[in-house]
This record gives structure tokens, sequence and C-alpha cells, in this order.
């Protein structure tokens, strides 16, 4: 994988930035995104408290803990996906339309 994205981020923002994912972990807007259960990468189906809060940009790699940059998903596409931005993690890609097949006739 490349780091040609990863911007230095020290100890001090992640530790930050994890304590900000914990808070939204509690609150009404978490539970409201993992109410569906659907992990957002492979859109399979789980019990809410089995999804696992995803940073689609990952800390290390710049990514900081608010709620456009969160998502539920589940802990095999978490772990598959490790720090990837999604334009590095091929499921990913290849869940999203093509702009070609994205047009409107």
């Amino acid at each position: 994988m490349s780091n040609r994205f990863a911007p230095a981020v020290d100890d001090e923002t992640l530790q930050r930035e994890k304590a900000k994912a914990r808070a939204l972990r509690a609150t009404a807007w978490w539970r409201k995104k993992t109410a569906q259960g659907l992990c957002h990468y492979c859109g399979g189906r789980f019990a809410p408290q089995d999804l696992t809060m995803d940073h689609i940009v990952a800390l290390i790699r710049g990514g900081r803990s608010v709620r456009g940059n969160l998502v539920p998903c589940c802990k095999p596409c978490n772990s598959k996906k490790k720090n990837a931005l999604p334009m590095e993690w091929d499921p990913f890609a290849q869940r999203v339309p093509s702009a070609a097949s994205s047009k409107v006739p």
C-alpha cells in the first residue's frame, strides 16, 4: 500500500481523535447510523451492536473523527480495509458506480 497520501500525524492528535470517536459512539446520531444494521462497504446486514465505527480516511492518514468521515461497517470489512483510502481499497472501489454508468439518459 502506498504512503503517498500519509501525512505525519502525532500521537497527541491520534489520541484526541480517538477520544472524539468514542464520544460520538455514545450519541443518538451513531445509534441511528447503526440501527439499519448495514455495513457501509459490503452492504451486508448485521446486528447493530456487531457493527464497528470506521474512519473512511483513517486517523493515521490524516482523517478526523467527524460525522462525515465515520461510517458503520462489519468487523471483516474494517479489518480488511485497515488504513486504506477508499480509492486504494479494491472491494470498495468495485461497489462505486463508474461515471459512465451513472449518467442520466
